[in-house]
């Protein structure tokens, strides 16, 4: 067994790190302040080619896969960004270049994949609903066919980065769920082109006031009658639950990716204050109450990191990777928050001042406990389908 990072992902984490050595915590502050899209970063990731680790290279990509863009996230969000600021990279690269590397048309591929590579098209992902929420299953937005077009109508909530995105990755069903066998039968995803959408009146969204992670707005989005061609079909119709478990699996691995990173930020302004802050005469981290908790943390961020990279080392390889993702994503968030909060005890009562990233970081790490998927499903996946545990619903 090789634990050894490939030369491929090196190369992705020292290029990014000399790109957000360049932007401190204070730049991400701000960004968070000003609910603004981290410009400056990202137009340096895409004249550098990071935007494309997951393109072809016959796109004008870098032909690699889920550990580079992992690897990339990761050091993201380890940068200052933590895993909010980090979700900006996973929308583009994540959500469109690699889907689109695995299940697009040769047609959508050459239409769509040299503008994902230069950072000139960006994507979004909606699937999540009202009255669905992490039952991906349940979802009842509708396409029905007429003539050479699908006409969709429904409603999608939190989904981030419509304001932005030049086309969607939109889940919806073309069998009704009371009427699919098996569960998973009867879903098609489609491209949907945002700004013709918008202009036509057929696709609108508004904006969810958040908590935190506000470099990248959510959204609630309405479909009207929203005609899209049927060339615009990612995979097969009907059996759209494969291109969504390639979107799933990944999407658990960079979020837990951007997760790590939160945490090894968290980590870092934790042990930087408990070597400075002296009390009684000596530095904080001189006591075992606050040095233990920290040790704790870095142990369990290494754990996370070792299954982060198996489950993208399988994807890569096309094989098995749903446990795997599963718990990556459990462990870095449990890894992000105890990070944050152990961070957040450390500077004491200077944690509630925003001259400290502290409060920002906290409320980062709280994110990956419920989504996109929450804590508790992940251990009922882990319960039922790894354990063999019977079923709750």
């Amino acid at each position: 067994m090789d634990f050894t990072l490939p030369d491929t992902a090196l190369d992705v984490q020292r290029g990014v790190a000399a790109i957000c050595s360049r932007y401190d915590l204070d730049y991400w502050q701000r960004c968070e302040s000003d609910k603004r899209w981290p410009q400056e970063v990202w137009d340096e990731l895409a004249k550098g080619g990071w935007l494309g680790l997951a393109v072809p290279e016959r796109f004008g990509g870098g032909g690699q896969g889920l550990l580079e863009l992992a690897v990339a996230t990761e050091t993201i969000a380890a940068s200052g960004a933590a895993g909010g600021s980090a979700f900006t990279y996973v929308l583009t690269p994540g959500f469109g270049a690699l889907t689109l590397s695995r299940h697009g048309s040769a047609e959508q591929q050459a239409e769509l994949l040299p503008g994902l590579a230069s950072g000139e098209v960006e994507t979004c992902f909606a699937l999540t609903e009202p009255d669905a929420g992490s039952n991906a299953l349940a979802i009842t937005t509708s396409a029905r066919r007429d003539g050479g077009d699908y006409v969709i109508n429904g409603q999608k909530i939190w989904i981030t980065g419509v304001q932005r995105a030049t086309w969607m990755l939109l889940v919806t069903r073309t069998i009704p769920a009371a009427e699919a066998r098996p569960r998973s039968a009867g879903l098609t995803v489609f491209l949907v082109n945002v700004p013709e959408a918008v202009a036509a009146g057929r696709l609108t969204y508004r904006p969810i006031p958040k908590l935190g992670a506000n470099t990248t707005p959510s959204n609630m989005v309405f479909l009207d009658d929203l005609r899209v061609p049927a060339s615009r079909v990612v995979g097969r119709v009907d059996e759209g639950a494969a291109v969504l478990w390639d979107i799933l699996n990944p999407e658990r691995v960079l979020l837990a990716a951007s997760a790590l990173g939160g945490a090894e930020v968290a980590l870092r302004v934790a042990v930087d204050y408990a070597k400075e802050r002296e009390v009684f005469g000596r530095p904080i981290g001189a006591n075992q109450a606050i040095a233990f908790p920290l040790a704790q943390v870095k142990a369990k961020i290494e754990l996370a990191r070792l299954m982060i990279y198996k489950a993208a080392w399988s994807f890569d390889r096309r094989l098995p990777c749903g446990t795997e993702a599963n718990i990556a994503k459990l462990t870095a968030s449990q890894a992000a928050w105890e990070a944050a909060d152990a961070a957040f005890q450390t500077h004491g009562g200077m944690a509630y001042s925003l001259e400290y990233p502290v409060a920002r970081l906290l409320t980062d790490a709280r994110i990956g406990k419920v989504a996109p998927v929450t804590e508790e499903l992940l251990l009922n996946y882990l319960a039922t389908q790894v354990l063999g545990l019977p079923r709750g619903f």
